[in-house]
């Protein structure tokens, strides 16, 4: 009854649907590892938006230092005076209603002498051209001590490629905010991370829009995808044997049908 698997169609049928099994598991499994990222993410700037302010230069010793995924977003502090001379804007970012327009960074020269920190002051509108510098509410003068997140160096390979480090960029205008890259181009040595602004002491009388605090309720709808990629999974065999009973059941009616006209003819 079931000799038509044989046949090329229903072998490439077949093998299809082994092939789906695996693939649609694997699925599910990435979009369990993205639900557990996400909430562990979540739990850390939980965590970070809390916890008590920690020097930033206790946690990020010395230039080059990668900082890890354990520390960011945590809560630190710095006290130092400004470089406005080597301040730079980042290009493409968005405030609070997703406008475009700039990041503002300015390396605080720390007072204990342990080094220089870059600071992500905030966001600025764009200028009336994109090849000139935005209008900067001036960095304050004097001894300030800021508090803020501990981040990262962005890079191009971290945002999956989404942002490219160009070249030929305005001047003082790039896409990323990396140390290594403005040790580069200033000549300062600069601790590894940034330090995302969230207040200032004393505060200043004018200042960029502060970046938001990262939402860390949503967890978003990766493990209600990874649900369905394996109950899709379970319908792969169920589906497959529906198709061979319906395929058994068409066969053996054709079979039928001429041996009962057969057996109708009169003799």
């Amino acid at each position: 009854m079931y000799r038509f698997l044989l046949t090329r169609q229903w072998l490439i049928t077949l093998l299809i649907a082994l092939l789906l099994i695996p693939t649609t598991i694997k699925l599910g499994f990435w979009q369990l590892h993205r639900h557990e990222a996400r909430v562990a993410r979540n739990e850390l700037i939980a965590k970070a938006l809390t916890a008590k302010p920690e020097p930033f230069d206790s946690l990020s010793p010395a230039p080059g230092f990668a900082v890890p995924s354990d520390l960011t977003w945590r809560a630190v502090t710095a006290t130092g005076q400004y470089d406005p001379a080597h301040e730079f804007v980042v290009r493409k970012r968005t405030d609070s209603n997703g406008t475009i327009g700039y990041f503002v960074v300015t390396p605080l020269k720390l007072s204990d002498g342990k080094g220089t920190v870059l600071v992500n002051r905030g966001w600025v509108a764009p200028g009336d051209t994109a090849t000139e510098y935005p209008p900067v509410p001036a960095a304050p003068s004097g001894d300030v001590t800021v508090t803020g997140r501990m981040r990262a160096d962005e890079t191009v390979k971290g945002s999956g490629g989404f942002v490219k480090d160009r070249a030929g960029l305005p001047d003082r205008q790039f896409n990323l905010i990396n140390t290594e890259q403005q040790a580069k181009e200033t000549g300062v040595p600069l601790l590894g991370g940034y330090l995302e602004l969230t207040g200032t002491t004393p505060a200043p009388a004018a200042q960029p829009a502060l970046v938001p605090d990262p939402d860390h309720s949503d967890i978003g709808p990766h493990m209600a995808y990874a649900i369905q990629w394996w109950l899709f999974t379970s319908m792969i065999p169920v589906g497959v044997w529906i198709l061979i009973r319906r395929e058994a059941k068409d066969r053996a009616k054709q079979q039928a049908e001429p041996e009962a006209a057969a057996e109708a003819v009169p003799v």
